[in-house]
Parts: structure tokens; C-alpha cells; sequence
């Protein structure tokens, strides 16, 4: 599931949006959840990305099983790769088989540039050798194995970063925490049991309250929520605060003030940590100076 702080995120950003463009809430909060939506769309294809790299690999040894002079290699081809219990397990998982055949566009052609790119990276790369020498077969082997090819040549890849850009704005912004949930999904697979689910976005009704409170209370209370600010900046003029800092502040602010079961430090810790993915390298320090400040002027633990 998407965790809460995530769903901060999606506020910050709709917020920032907000700022920079003013429309009706409800419009607002639709594309705020359609946003989070389009996570999913991300995380699939990244999925299906893995379940490519198997096809193709499982392609070229068709190729070379059916040509008319075989080297010992195609006659004898080392399967260890499409045979990949991890690999296995994504590529027979009913809801990415259910969830893409209704968004055919999350599809990877195997002719793809990239998808042929990578698979011949990948395949001469030292990792790949040394995984497909080594004898027999264990479950936390092939765990262990997709989990660095997966950081190696789709989460660290810029290629495949660019591309992402290419084909969705908002996908680049939210590659982090795709990526976040391709590891947990990777990780949490057990070897006897069935994997018929996936990460979820939006856990329950819960979350989905969470995000459209937090949201509609920043909008509600932005003006007097920009005194509380003002008020505790040292010798700073607020409108020399960076514009995402100040949405931050405001949004913790909000959190602070009307989220009385979230315990203040966890809130201050969750906005700083939103602030490394947005914000510059000292801007965490900034937010955390007067998070702390207005958590001492509540009294709030």
C-alpha cells in the first residue's frame, strides 16, 4: 500500500499545483487522486518490465534452438534465468495479467529499444554470468538475484528514467516511490505460497480521508497558517521562503494542528524526510528549526 507518507506527498504536490494554478476543490482533490492512481499504472509497468526481460530472454533461446547449424550453447541453452522462481511468480501474478490487459499501454513490445538495450547489458554483465554458473536452484538465490537486477537496471537506470519521462510527466516525480514499492514486492514473495496480490495504493477508506482532510485543511486554513509561519521566522522576510518549503510548512502546520492522534514528533519527522525529495539540502534543517519551535509553543508531544 502506499504508506502515509507518500500520500503527504501527493498533497504537497497538489497544493503546489494549487498555488500555482487555483481551481475548485473538487477538481482539486480528483486529479490529486488520480495522481496517486497513476503510481499503480507506474508500478505495473515496471513489473512488466522484469516479466519483458524473461520473454526476451526466453525469445533468443527459441532463436537458437531453431537454427539450422547450433552452436552447443543453443542446443544445450543454460535456462536458469526464465526459469527464475521470482520471475515465475510476477509473470503468473493474476493481477498485473488482469490489471494490464485492461491497460494495454503498459505493455513492453519486445522489440523495445530500451527492453533490447537493457537485456544485453544485463546479460553481459558480470551479475548475470555468475548467477546463471552457479549450480542448482534456491528461491532466496533468485529473490536476491532480481532484487539487484532490479536496482541495477530499472531503478538506477537513467535510460529508463528518461523514458519514463517521455511517456508520463508525473512518473518521473514519482519513480522513488515506485521503486520503493517494486522492492517490497520483490521481497515479500514466499516460495510456497501464492502471490496473487500486489501493492495496494490506497490501503482503505482510512487513507483515502487522510489525504482529502490534509489537503482541504492546508486550503482551508492557508492564510492563518501563513502568520503562525511569519511569526516564527528570525529575522526572514516570508516571502523570501521557497515557495515548496512554505507549502511544507503549511501542510505540517495543518497536520499539527488538526491531526491530534499523529504524535507531533512523527509528524516533524515525516516532513523532514518529504522535504530531502523536494526541497534543497538545507531546507530539511530550515523546516525542522520551525517544526520544532511550533511543536514548543503548542506543547505538542
Amino acid at each position: 500500500m502506499l504508506g502515509r507518507r507518500q500520500i503527504r506527498e501527493k498533497v504537497i504536490e497538489s497544493l503546489y499545483s494549487y498555488y500555482q494554478n487555483p481551481i475548485k476543490f473538487d477538481v482539486l482533490e480528483k486529479n490529486m487522486f488520480s495522481e496517486i492512481d497513476k503510481i499503480y499504472h507506474l508500478y505495473i509497468y515496471q513489473l512488466n518490465f522484469l516479466v519483458a526481460l524473461k520473454d526476451l530472454a526466453e525469445r533468443q533461446i527459441e532463436i537458437g534452438k531453431n537454427k539450422y547449424i547450433q552452436t552447443d550453447k543453443e542446443t544445450n541453452p543454460n535456462q536458469k534465468f526464465i526459469n527464475n522462481q521470482v520471475l515465475i511468480k510476477l509473470e503468473e501474478n493474476e493481477e498485473r495479467l488482469s490489471f494490464t490487459s485492461k491497460h494495454q499501454d503498459l505493455k513492453w513490445d519486445r522489440y523495445d529499444e530500451l527492453l533490447v538495450k537493457t537485456f544485453q547489458r544485463m546479460s553481459a554483465g558480470k551479475r548475470y554470468q555468475d548467477f546463471m554458473k552457479e549450480e542448482g536452484h534456491s528461491f532466496e538465490a533468485d529473490q536476491k538475484f532480481i532484487g539487484k537486477l532490479f536496482l541495477r537496471y530499472i531503478a538506477e537506470n537513467e535510460d529508463f528514467h528518461e523514458h519514463l519521462e517521455g511517456k508520463e510527466l508525473s512518473w518521473a516525480d514519482d519513480f522513488h516511490i515506485s521503486n520503493s514499492m517494486m522492492q517490497k514486492t520483490i521481497g515479500f514473495f514466499k516460495e510456497n505460497e501464492p502471490s496473487h496480490t500486489l501493492i495496494k495504493m490506497i490501503k482503505d477508506e482510512d487513507d483515502r480521508d487522510f489525504a482529502r482532510k490534509l489537503l482541504k485543511e492546508s486550503l482551508n486554513h492557508w492564510e492563518e497558517n501563513e502568520k503562525k509561519l511569519e511569526g516564527r521566522l528570525d529575522n526572514w522576510d516570508l516571502d523570501r521562503v521557497a515557495l515548496i518549503d512554505k507549502i511544507i510548512l503549511i501542510a505540517a502546520i495543518t497536520e499539527l494542528d488538526y491531526f491530534p492522534l499523529t504524535p507531533g514528533r512523527v509528524i516533524i519527522n515525516e516532513y523532514i524526510e518529504i522535504s530531502k525529495v523536494f526541497s534543497t539540502d538545507r531546507s530539511n534543517i530550515f523546516i525542522n528549526g520551525i517544526l520544532d519551535k511550533y511543536t514548543k509553543d503548542l506543547n505538542r508531544s
